[in-house]
């Protein structure tokens, strides 16, 4: 069993793309972090703004390592995952994503590395948490939910409870998502991640406790998908078959990796699957077989009825 050096060496993979509004208050919270042992790349996606000048300044003003890169211009996801591909170069322990318009606390990597340096580095492991959001001028705006079920391949089959901007990954972790060819389609990097490492055996944590200042504004891809606006938007999901495509897509890419997945994964996942094709009533007895469940009561029963209709 391999275990991290207690100051492992961390690479902050950051995506950018027109981030000049905001991006120097995230890299001068690298700069502040505990955790001092971190490199960065910053792979951009063809900015039309000041972003890549100010990566630039940063770098003049600080000792660790920048790197910036050319993004492959396809847009978020792919831009993330090409900055996984090109980590398995990175002489390091650990990876972090980060989003350019965040506000990272300044223990943010000390805790992670906290959780990695107990557990063996050659098993995939990944680290995520919730996240305090703030508006687009970062006055505070609450939190993300708050999960209170264990992560799990069952859970991350049906549901993304992982931020990506939060997500921290050891090497054995990257050199997973990293089989994923550069000319497929995936839903979004950070799902991937939590369905491809909890689908390996691995383990996947949730720290309830906030990592970063996460801002929202009409600008974000993905946002806080919290409360009642998070539970419509759900409904809708459903309702344009959406939830359908998404279950699609993961099922064809993870049967893809197929080798790479547990024994335990590979039966939720072929129960699932089979449950979809399947008519009533095998069709719920098949996904009851599968174990899957969202992480709150009323969702896990929505998931359900969407079986029901045939909207999975």
């Amino acid at each position: 069993m391999h275990m991290l050096p207690q100051s492992p060496k961390i690479v902050i993979l950051l995506a950018a793309f027109n981030g000049a509004e905001h991006i120097a208050e995230q890299l001068e919270s690298f700069a502040a972090q505990t955790h001092q042992n971190w490199e960065l790349i910053v792979s951009d996606d063809g900015s039309a703004d000041r972003t890549v000048e100010i990566v630039r300044e940063f770098a003049r003003s600080v000792p660790q390592r920048i790197n910036i890169v050319e993004g492959p211009k396809r847009g978020f996801w792919q831009n993330f995952m090409s900055l996984v591909r090109r980590s398995q170069s990175c002489d390091a322990d650990l990876f972090a994503f980060s989003d350019q318009d965040d506000v990272w606390l300044s223990e943010k990597l000390e805790t992670a590395t906290k959780w990695f340096v107990t557990g063996a580095s050659d098993v995939p492991r990944l680290y995520f948490t919730r996240t305090t959001l703030i508006d687009r001028d970062g006055k505070a705006a609450g939190l993300s939910p708050l999960f209170r079920r264990r992560p799990s391949f069952q859970n991350a089959l049906v549901q993304n409870i992982g931020g990506g901007n939060t997500m921290v990954m050891n090497r054995t972790a990257a050199l997973l998502l990293a089989q994923v060819p550069s000319n497929v389609t995936l839903i979004s990097h950070d799902w991937w991640a939590y369905q491809v490492v909890t689908g390996a055996g691995g383990t996947a944590f949730y720290d309830p406790a906030p990592s970063l200042k996460y801002r929202q504004h009409e600008r974000n891809l993905i946002g806080s998908n919290r409360g009642v606006r998070r539970r419509i938007a759900r409904a809708r999901a459903f309702a344009n078959q959406r939830v359908k495509f998404w279950n699609d897509i993961n099922i064809a890419m993870l049967n893809a990796i197929r080798g790479s997945l547990s024994q335990p994964a590979l039966s939720v996942l072929d129960n699932f699957a089979a449950a979809r094709r399947s008519f009533l009533p095998k069709r719920i007895v098949l996904l009851w077989r599968s174990g899957v469940y969202r992480q709150h009561l009323l969702e896990t029963a929505g998931l359900y009825l969407g079986a029901l209709i045939g909207l999975i």
